[in-house]
């Protein structure tokens, strides 16, 4: 399986951008589930008010506005992405 070079940039809890993405698994005010590309691995972003402002599957950019209030990957453990 090719792996896909992957990024997250939250800009001051009010607007969160990621690279690398294949979907948007669901999303809701509260909590976004994306799906990277290249693999079966979810990031949760949570928060409130959020808004999907852009995604396309073509270039794999997402963004979107709000409160975000963290973000947390699954699907795979910290230790199982560190240590490959």
């Amino acid at each position: 399986m090719q792996e896909i070079s992957h990024a997250l940039d939250i800009q001051q809890q009010k607007s969160v951008t990621a690279t690398g993405i294949d979907s948007v698994s669901s999303f809701s005010e509260t909590q976004i589930v994306l799906t990277l590309a290249g693999s079966n691995t979810k990031l949760y972003i949570s928060g409130s008010g959020m808004k999907i402002t852009g995604f396309s599957k073509a270039s794999g950019t997402f963004t979107a506005t709000g409160n975000i209030g963290g973000a947390r990957y699954g699907g795979k453990s910290l230790k199982a992405r560190i240590f490959r």
